[in-house]
């Protein structure tokens, strides 16, 4: 399992959001890892003081400028460094490439990165990745970016059963499929809902059937206008996709990932508005109203065509209150119908 370790450079985090998210904090060359409660101290290492310390069992820190350096770290992971802090001061793939293929399993490496993206980068540079990264920050949506990378399974959603109130077929509308560059297999789709509180779980397009061929690519998500997961703070509506943006993949236990969308397709055709209640409240969503659209039930799934009152099917509940451009404003009121 890969690690995330955090340096806030300006906001303080809670220590809940830090105990159920990181690793371990860096504070004025100190690092403390959370689920240990054990705190070191980390060696700044260059090339002139290498020589002078004993490194074994400990936590170095060294930037990477050239060729020199690089060997150092090598060096370091030879006589025991248990973990080896990377920076980079020019080229960041290439060296760690080196590094991942010299020192894999002799000690830790982490990566130092200051966005998601540079953390994507590490964890996947020469397929094997860095052991984790040190994302420095003061950016709390950046942490939670990064955290849907590094450990994707720390980003569960709960996910309730409703009970099916009323589905209606309302004629013809502009649905909206979603091509992600990413297969999904069977309890695993997309949050789909007319309120941005409560979300259907749409499956994705994994099912055999004896006239069109299955495309486990592809969630049919539903009327252009409905609410889904831009991530995991944000929501966006379905027609706000395009080809390269990240979407939120979520299966029947919650557990989420992230996949880029391939493409988009708008089409007219005819909708389904279904309607299920939980905790007496009634959670809407439209989608197309054909035998392909399946939504996840506790069990399994079951075409919107299919679907009666009474029946289960799986929803996630967010905040209430309202949203300003995807964001959550929990004291707005809002009135959703």
């Amino acid at each position: 399992m890969k690690e995330l370790w955090i340096e806030p450079s300006k906001q303080n985090f809670t220590s809940d959001f830090i105990n159920q998210y990181c690793d371990a904090i860096i504070k004025d060359d100190k690092i403390t890892f959370v689920t240990l409660n054990q705190e070191h101290t980390i060696l700044s290492v260059t090339v002139e003081n290498f020589e002078t310390l004993d490194v074994t069992g400990k936590i170095l820190r060294i930037c990477i400028s050239d060729k020199a350096t690089e060997n150092l770290i090598v060096k370091a992971a030879e006589k025991g460094a248990s973990y080896l802090l990377i920076s980079t001061a020019n080229w960041r793939v290439i060296p760690l490439e080196n590094l991942i293929a010299r020192i894999k399993g002799k000690s830790k490496l982490i990566a130092e990165v200051t966005n998601a993206e540079e953390a994507k980068v590490a964890l996947e540079t020469l397929e094997l990745g860095t052991e984790g990264v040190l994302l420095k920050t003061a950016h709390l949506e950046e942490i939670m970016r990064t955290v849907a990378i590094v450990k994707p399974e720390a980003l569960k959603l709960e996910m309730v059963v409703a009970k099916i109130v009323s589905t209606k077929p309302i004629g013809n509308g502009a649905r909206v499929c979603v091509d992600t560059c990413d297969l999904m297999s069977h309890g695993e789709g997309m949050l789909i809902g007319s309120q941005s509180a409560g979300l259907f779980l749409v499956e994705a397009e994994v099912n055999e059937n004896p006239y069109v061929a299955s495309r486990p690519f592809r969630v049919n998500a539903g009327s252009l206008s409905m609410y889904t997961l831009g991530n995991m703070q944000t929501t966006r509506y379905l027609q706000e996709f395009k080809a390269g943006d990240e979407m939120v993949i979520v299966s029947r236990e919650g557990k989420t990932r992230k996949a880029n969308v391939g493409r988009i397709k708008i089409e007219i055709r005819p909708l389904i508005l279904l309607e299920a209640k939980v905790g007496g409240k009634i959670v809407k969503t439209i989608l197309q109203n054909a035998e392909t659209i399946r939504v996840v039930t506790p069990k399994g799934s079951k075409p919107v065509t299919e679907l009666g009152v009474g029946d289960a099917v799986i929803v996630h509940l967010a905040a209430m209150g309202g949203r300003h451009f995807g964001v959550s404003v929990p004291d707005e009121t809002v009135i959703e119908k």
